[in-house]
């Protein structure tokens, strides 16, 4: 089973281009995540909402223009749940699916941006522990469970080009870093890409005012994550650097299950 996720700043543009279908066509995804669609379903056309092949599912906050999220799945979830369901100010912005398979939970956000001042970067961090404390809720030891999305935080160093210039830049600070240590340590979620490489170099965001891709000057802030019972599910891990459309590219999930 494949998975990609891909944050396409905008699934409407990316249509325009004529970039989305070829990338489906091409790439066969299992299931795909979007990310910041800024997309409501009334402003999407029937070629975008009905394709052939796949069961389509899409999410938008209050505020036209801004965040969204979408998955396209060939087998029909068991069910689809939108936001966390814990406190109405994590769900309102339109950021979370949780789609409940056969063999596993299927969890797509798109995480908050905390680059727009302290009171941002405050709610991304509360944003976060929702997510945990949602786990907690499902009792996630147990469980097959896949978070994907742009999660807006570099982890480590050798996630993003210039980490010593970006120590005070949200997106690498230390609080944002320490809840990928938390999740990853405390709670066993395992980064799959870093399963099969701890090469540097790999990024999935870049910064388009700078032409910051054509110099591979980016940051990986796009991931796919499994709990501890599906680890050994993974087949492979990786990030279609070479695929263009938005700001970011896809990351992709092979699982044998």
């Amino acid at each position: 089973m494949k998975l990609i996720s891909w944050n396409v700043n905008g699934l409407r543009a990316l249509h325009r281009k004529e970039l989305f279908h070829p990338f489906l066509d091409k790439y066969q995804p299992d299931i795909l995540c979007m990310q910041e669609t800024k997309s409501h379903i009334e402003q999407l056309s029937a070629d975008i909402t009905s394709i052939p092949g796949y069961n389509s599912y899409f999410e938008s906050g209050i505020r036209k223009g801004y965040s969204g999220v979408a998955i396209y799945s060939k087998a029909r979830p068991k069910s689809i749940q939108t936001g966390f369901q814990i406190d109405d100010i994590f769900d309102r912005e339109g950021r979370i699916q949780i789609a409940e398979y056969e063999n596993f939970t299927l969890i797509n956000i798109y995480f908050p941006n905390g680059g727009s001042g302290e009171e941002r970067l405050h709610y991304k961090l509360k944003f976060y522990e929702a997510l945990l404390q949602y786990l907690e809720n499902i009792d996630y030891t147990h469980k097959n469970i896949i978070i994907t999305g742009d999660v807006n935080t570099a982890h480590t160093e050798i996630d993003l080009a210039r980490p010593k210039e970006n120590q005070k830049v949200s997106g690498f600070l230390p609080a944002e870093r320490a809840w990928l240590d938390k999740l990853t340590q405390e709670y066993g979620f395992v980064d799959t890409l870093r399963m099969f490489t701890q090469e540097g170099e790999l990024y999935t965001w870049w910064d388009m005012k700078t032409r910051a891709r054509d110099r591979n000057v980016g940051w990986r802030i796009d991931y796919f994550f499994v709990s501890q019972p599906l680890k050994d599910k993974v087949k492979d891990a990786y990030i279609l650097s070479d695929v263009y459309g938005s700001d970011h590219c896809p990351v992709v999930l092979e699982l044998d299950i």
